[in-house]
């Protein structure tokens, strides 16, 4: 880990400091929603415009997982995005967050691409500011994925750390992305970074813009692991803001 803080200065463009009650501002947030395992073999189904498992309460976004089947799968849970209402191209996107805990649970913090410009998954790129799998409380990760570089292959770019009390308290994740790299922060300290090299897309499809996603899955390739512990439900990932600055 490089022991550093940014030096940059940075102009606040796009926020929510959920400072009010119900449901997502819809001016700034979207739902993905269904089931089918969303390419990982997950098992829970995500649901849109439901409090149970998406709410702004006590000035923060919860994103709650239930052991309850719902169209067919045996957990609910729930995923929120910026797409076409906070699409960005460059600058630096912070994150305060509480995780869930229990194994089982994949909670992750990342952005895709909002037109995929070079084609579908892998090859438009991923960027993962925050992942954490309940089998391995408390070790965070940090990755891209692109055509040339991805888990699929067991190419993909990523960096662990290990963060005492994860699902205790609230931390600060983020991203400082620029035309020739992206440097991936935990409170404040530089983790990981991933650099540019040369034009192919296929290591560098981020010249356009991504949309931010925040979701708890159930189960999966990754997630689901070591099984699944029914006795941890429900669990929530609480985030107290989202904000989204450029380069004065």
């Amino acid at each position: 880990m490089v022991k550093e803080t940014t030096k940059e200065k940075w102009e606040l463009i796009w926020n929510d400091e959920f400072d009010y009650e119900g449901l997502p501002d819809e001016n700034k947030w979207d739902y993905d929603a269904g089931g089918a395992g969303w390419g990982n073999a997950e098992q829970q189904f995500y649901t849109a415009y439901d409090t149970n498992t998406v709410r702004v309460a006590n000035g923060v976004l919860i994103i709650e997982a239930h052991k309850k089947w719902h169209l067919g799968m045996p957990y609910k849970s729930g995923r929120v995005v910026t797409r076409g209402k906070g699409d960005f191209l460059y600058g630096k996107i912070e994150i305060s967050a509480k995780l869930p805990k229990g194994r089982g649970l994949w909670p992750a913090i990342w952005m895709l691409p909002t037109e995929q410009k070079y084609g579908g998954w892998p090859s438009s790129g991923e960027i993962d500011i925050m992942e954490m799998v309940g089998h391995e409380q408390d070790y965070i990760h940090f990755s891209v994925h692109t055509g040339a570089f991805n888990h699929k292959n067991n190419t993909h770019k990523t960096y662990r750390t290990y963060l005492n009390g994860a699902s205790d308290g609230f931390h600060i994740y983020a991203i400082e992305w620029y035309p020739d790299k992206i440097d991936f922060f935990l409170d404040g300290e530089k983790q990981f970074t991933f650099k540019k090299m040369g034009d192919d897309p296929q290591k560098w499809p981020f010249d356009q813009k991504f949309y931010l996603i925040m979701n708890i899955a159930v189960g999966g390739t990754w997630g689901g692991a070591k099984g699944v512990d029914n006795s941890i439900f429900p669990q929530r990932m609480e985030v107290d803001y989202v904000r989204v600055y450029k380069l004065k």
